[in-house]
């Protein structure tokens, strides 16, 4: 209602895309996480989502942090009070450039799955944790890593020798079942293989003590992927109270946390059909009515592009009004981005109100993971700001008083660190 104010005054983009963040529930996210698999401990997959606010709440509730880059290393050490140990540098191929200034941030740990990594690591960062990733299965996940990383077990003894000519310490082995696994059954193969491979550690002369299950967990299905996890570790793990166990979820956490508010900046609809005229014939399969917001496919909505997903627009206000009337008329429909550039289509195909006019605004939610972190501004369209709440439900209270005491701890540290 604001932003439509600010419009009728001729305010600049005053109807700009916003997300809306709920830490909240990042926070049950956690809770379900410690209550399903209280061994593991998650280190956030940072690349999913590097919000500042959603890496101070992990790491108040003792989460670690993936990180693939120099720039997401930055990221969580710059927050203040997260120790680099508590990152592990889970990119298999690294620039020898990144390698070292892992060394000199202090982070140790970090993932392989060749030879030549191993001469880079050698070379640039002696005194590194190595830990070897693992091929298994991907093929019931929405992306699929397999094609790009990951030692076929066939190789992984040569590698163990390699490493140890190179006087390299290798600490563990890690996989990963792929982003948005549909298909919890491929963690018992995983845990197998990488039982075996704790074998040929042994046999090298290693004694591992790491295992990175990775991620590839939807919020639809972690209980069930958890029971799985839980029964393969305890299958071929029976004895394991000297190995520390890690994983890399990601859009567990946030996919549900952020909602996406869009505007209504364009309409193409039949000359003679005026807004409140609409067709309202919904039986029709062919779009009638082609709607244009203000955040695209080259924005927020790439997860549509690279994530492989599906996204459903509902209305947020209509008329100047929050309620919409289950008996409004509706029509099928599209929704595009703002860009010049034909691919920019946010759904193909949805049925909303007929009544929708330019200046209204529609929702969409699930927006938290590969959305905002690999926006850009294409055609000069800015990425959409973040609004943030912390609910008004189970968590709200818990959240504020995390990033509190986190903050405080922090500030705590820096002035002894400057005395």
């Amino acid at each position: 209602m604001n932003a439509s104010r600010l419009a009728a005054e001729h305010v600049p983009d005053a109807e700009k895309a916003f997300f809306v963040a709920d830490l909240s529930e990042v926070y049950r996210q956690h809770q379900r996480w410690r209550a399903c698999l209280p061994e593991i401990q998650p280190f956030y997959a940072v690349k999913c989502n590097p919000d500042p606010y959603i890496i101070r709440l992990l790491a108040s509730q003792g989460a670690g942090f993936d990180c693939a880059s120099n720039n997401e290393i930055a990221m969580v050490l710059d927050v203040g009070g997260i120790d680099p140990s508590n990152i592990i540098f889970a990119n298999p191929c690294k620039a020898v450039s990144f390698v070292r200034n892992a060394a000199k941030k202090g982070v140790d740990l970090m993932t392989f799955d060749n030879a030549d990594e191993l001469y880079k690591i050698a070379r640039a960062h002696p005194g590194a944790r190595c830990v070897v990733r693992i091929l298994t299965d991907d093929s019931k996940s929405l992306c699929a890593f397999g094609i790009k990383f990951g030692a076929p077990l066939v190789t992984v003894p040569g590698l163990l020798a390699k490493a140890k000519e190179l006087n390299l310490d290798v600490v563990g082995v890690s996989f990963h079942v792929g982003s948005g696994c549909y298909d919890p059954s491929v963690y018992m193969d995983a845990i197998m293989r990488a039982r075996g491979v704790f074998d040929m550690g042994a046999d090298a002369g290693y004694a591992f003590k790491l295992l990175d299950v990775g991620g590839g967990f939807e919020d639809a299905r972690f209980e069930h992927a958890a029971s799985v996890l839980t029964q393969a570790i305890d299958r071929y793990f029976p004895e394991r109270g000297d190995i520390k166990i890690i994983a890399e979820p990601g859009r567990f956490y946030v996919s549900k946390a952020f909602r996406l508010a869009a505007n209504i900046i364009a309409r193409r609809a039949p000359l003679t059909a005026a807004p409140s005229q609409a067709p309202t014939d919904a039986s029709d399969d062919q779009p009638k009515v082609m709607y244009y917001i203000n955040d695209g496919v080259y924005g927020a909505f790439n997860c549509i592009l690279f994530d492989h997903q599906v996204v459903q627009p509902y209305v947020l206000s209509m008329g100047g009004s929050f309620h919409v009337s289950d008996a409004e008329a509706t029509h099928t429909s599209s929704v595009w981005g703002p860009t010049c550039d034909s691919i920019d289509c946010v759904s193909p195909k949805t049925v909303l109100p007929s009544g929708l006019q330019v200046g209204d605004w529609l929702g969409f939610d699930n927006m938290g993971a590969y959305t905002v972190c690999a926006a850009s501004q294409f055609n000069g369209f800015e990425v959409s700001n973040v609004i943030y709440t912390t609910g008004g439900v189970v968590g709200s209270s818990e959240v504020r008083k995390a990033l509190v005491g986190f903050a405080a701890e922090v500030d705590e540290r820096a002035v002894f660190s400057s005395t």
